[in-house]
C-alpha cells in the first residue's frame, strides 16, 4: 500500500501582479467605507482611495464598496480577505 502525498495548496489561477477587483458588502453605517479603505490600504498601500466606488442597496440597508487593487501575491489577497471578513460590519467579500 502506498501513501498518497498530502495535497498542497492549489496553484493560483491569477498571474501576479494583477489588477484585482474586490467587492465588500456591509451594513450601512457611518465610517463603513473609511474602515474598509483603511484595511485595504494596509494590505495594498498603493491603492488610490479616490477610485473606491460605493453603491447603496435599494432600501439603503447595505452598502457595497468596490476597490480594484494591484494584487502582488495569493498571500496578500488571503490576508486582505481575512481582515475584511473579520470586520463586524462586513456581511460578505467577493
Amino acid at each position: 500500500m502506498t501513501a498518497t502525498p498530502p495535497a498542497g495548496p492549489e496553484p493560483s489561477l491569477i498571474e501576479y501582479p494583477s489588477d484585482f477587483p474586490l467587492k465588500i458588502l456591509g451594513h450601512t453605517r457611518p465610517g463603513f467605507a473609511q474602515t474598509v479603505l483603511e484595511v485595504v490600504k494596509r494590505h495594498a498601500p498603493d491603492f488610490d482611495g479616490t477610485t473606491l466606488e460605493m453603491r447603496p442597496s435599494k432600501k439603503g440597508k447595505y452598502l457595497s464598496v468596490t476597490c480594484v487593487i494591484r494584487a502582488t501575491s495569493r498571500e496578500q489577497l488571503d490576508a486582505l480577505y481575512q481582515d475584511l471578513c473579520d470586520l463586524p460590519m462586513v456581511v460578505m467579500v467577493l
